[in-house]
């Protein structure tokens, strides 16, 4: 934190720019109140009769910038971090506020447990080559 000439705080660095620990940003929480478990590449997709984000004076500016990033396309959690240069942890927990919220909806990834077997896929492959 620095000081101006008039004994102003600035909660800014020169070279930095603002300054906000992720902490802050998630009041301190590391999830969010429903316990989403967001993979890296689960796919955040906003919802389209949602309200006007920018509207609701409970979110916060981090908040507003998730929900403006999905209403132009569904980004996964990975990207939603490099976009807006947060922490995974922080985007988690903030995504899971607007999860709450009813602004945006998960995408979760097929586990892999749940994909088919490769050999059954070689299998139907292999019988419809045959006919």
């Amino acid at each position: 934190m620095s000081a101006d000439g008039q004994g102003r705080h600035h909660w800014f660095d020169d070279e930095a720019g603002p300054v906000v620990r992720p902490y802050a940003m998630t009041r301190g929480r590391t999830t969010s109140a429903a316990q989403h478990r967001l993979d890296l590449i689960a796919v955040v997709v906003a919802e389209p009769h949602a309200d006007d984000p920018e509207a609701d004076a409970s979110l916060a500016p981090e908040h507003v910038d998730i929900a403006g990033l999905c209403q132009d396309a569904p980004r996964s959690v990975a990207e939603l971090a490099a976009d807006l240069d947060l922490p995974i942890g922080v985007v988690r927990v903030l995504v899971g506020d607007l999860v709450d919220a009813g602004l945006v909806h998960v995408n979760r990834p097929v586990p892999p447990a749940e994909l088919p077997d490769e050999n059954i896929l070689r299998d139907v492959i292999s019988g419809l080559r045959a006919l």
